[in-house]
């Protein structure tokens, strides 16, 4: 069975919020509220704030909602790969891309406790190299 189920580009925004209490809750209420679905997210913080990198359905809407509220998100690109939940499938990953010299910038992964799929988004430093080969894995 192959573990690479499906491998798409995807518009990625990174956020910059204040590191506080309530800066997510906000944004993530304003996506709500426009029916824009978050279908990946991840954070990490420095002293004074936050960038959130997410995957959601309308990123074209939400680049403009952020704008409109005073939010500064920035646009990437981003491989999606919907992959067989088992042991071993970021390493076949890391290995082909290893091998062809492309380099993962960063990488977040979600599947709930128990799934047959997961999900993996993955920054490499060549995204049309990336996808190509990993297209036959």
């Amino acid at each position: 069975m192959n573990p690479l189920l499906s491998i798409e580009t995807a518009t990625q925004l990174a956020v910059f919020l204040a590191n506080r209490p309530g800066a997510l809750a906000r944004v993530c209420e304003a996506l709500a509220k426009a029916e824009i679905n978050i279908h990946a997210l991840s954070t990490s913080d420095t002293v004074d704030h936050s960038v959130v990198r997410m995957v959601v359905s309308d990123p074209t809407k939400a680049l403009m909602l952020l704008g409109e509220a005073g939010t500064l998100a920035l646009e990437t690109e981003v491989l999606m790969i919907e992959t067989a939940s088992q042991p071993g499938v970021l390493a076949k990953i890391a290995e082909r891309l290893a091998e062809i010299k492309v380099n993962i910038e960063y990488a977040y992964l979600a599947g709930g406790r128990g799934a047959e799929k997961g999900l993996i988004v993955l920054r490499p430093s060549d995204v049309e190299k990336a996808k190509h080969a990993l297209n036959d894995l």
